[in-house]
């Protein structure tokens, strides 16, 4: 086989993307020193996205100051396009929960206040095409931090100004969107999501994420229940119905909350990367596609990046190769999805830590295992 695309995610708490291509091509290399490769580090919309603009060289970061979720000083990075419009900004830059210590996660408290600045300081700068890339966050405020941070007001009964956090949402009575910031109102948001989840409910952003972030059990009550009493707020003052949104739920209800406050719309974060990467393209021209990611299960076929890259792959009749850090979907699953073949770089005996620590020489093994008899 002549050419080769290299497509991974990272490995989460292990490996960029930018270094799972690298093990991967080294890995490919000590078979043949000559196979062409094409490497592009990917994401699904989330983190990561970063890695590919650098590698597509589309522009450079940007830095500002801003706060972390629970308001402490912090200096964050967003990425600016060549065209001097065009700005991508990753909600966890600023409002992630890597940013926290296990002690300090409570989405009752955490807000995305700072992820607003970011927005902020590139639409005072020009940018007037803003894609938000959401995943990773700390939060379950439904943007409210944001709003405040443009210039908009929560206030309560007594019309008194309320601080933008999970616990607070149902002390919200009405919304000023006087003060904004002017050049919102001629930018377009677009917010990057590849879940589907809605805003309430059984797979609502509070059920289903907001445990991962610190909440008790009665404290996801509060919050399904304060973002229940926000989408009312909303509703009566923009006439935008957020709980209806397919993937409203994403990042603590920060899709919902773009789309009640700003009428951003939604789109999947993997088509956008798709189209800026010229990605179906690099697939036809590929003989072989390799991609990767730190766990596959069952419940990667919604969304995630080797399962996308598998539909473009499936579709112009091309083989891929998956592998991840460890593998636990269905082999109907994973066959059904277009993966020819799915390699775990763990093995059963392995500790999760010396597989994390290690990850870069175990991939470059098991690529150059399993795919010499195919160079």
């Amino acid at each position: 086989m002549s050419r080769i695309l290299i497509a991974p995610d990272s490995f989460k708490e292990s490996l960029s993307a930018t270094q799972v291509c690298k093990a991967i091509a080294e890995g490919l290399q000590s078979i043949d020193p000559n196979v062409h490769l094409d490497q592009l580090p990917f994401s699904d919309g989330g983190e990561g996205a970063f890695e590919l603009f650098e590698a597509l060289q589309l522009g450079n970061t940007i830095e500002c100051q801003v706060c972390d979720p629970l308001g402490r000083p912090l200096t964050a990075a967003y990425y600016g396009f060549k065209d001097g419009k065009t700005a991508w900004i990753e909600l966890s830059q600023a409002s992630g929960i890597a940013l926290l210590k296990d002690e300090e996660k409570n989405p009752m408290r955490t807000s995305t206040f700072g992820t607003g600045l970011q927005l902020k300081h590139a639409l005072e700068n020009g940018y007037q095409n803003i894609i938000l890339g959401i995943g990773g966050s700390a939060t379950n405020d439904v943007a409210t931090g944001i709003f405040i941070a443009l210039g908009g007001k929560l206030l309560d009964h007594n019309q008194n100004s309320v601080q933008a956090c999970g616990a607070h949402l149902k002390a919200i009575t009405d919304l000023d969107f006087d003060s904004l910031v002017p050049q919102i109102a001629s930018a377009q948001i677009t917010v990057a999501c590849d879940v589907s989840n809605l805003l309430l409910g059984a797979t609502g952003a509070a059920t289903i994420y907001a445990p991962q972030k610190g909440a008790t059990p009665a404290q996801v009550t509060a919050l399904e229940q304060g973002a229940e009493h926000l989408a009312q707020i909303i509703q009566q003052k923009t006439g935008r119905t957020i709980t209806s949104i397919t993937g409203g739920g994403a990042a603590g209800g920060t899709s919902a909350g773009m789309f009640g406050f700003f009428n951003s719309k939604l789109e999947p974060g993997f088509e956008l990367l798709s189209k800026l990467a010229n990605l179906e393209e690099r697939v036809k021209q590929a003989d072989l596609i390799i991609t990767g990611e730190g766990k596959t299960d069952n419940q990667s076929q919604y969304g995630k990046v080797p399962f996308k890259l598998a539909e473009l792959a499936r579709k112009h009749y091309k083989p891929l190769y998956l592998f991840a850090g460890s593998v636990q979907a269905d082999l109907e699953v994973l066959t059904a999805a277009g993966i020819t073949k799915a390699i775990a770089i763990k093995t059963e005996t392995m500790s999760l830590e010396y597989a994390k620590s290690n990850a870069f020489a175990l991939l470059k093994t098991a690529v150059a295992q399993y795919l010499n008899t195919e160079l």
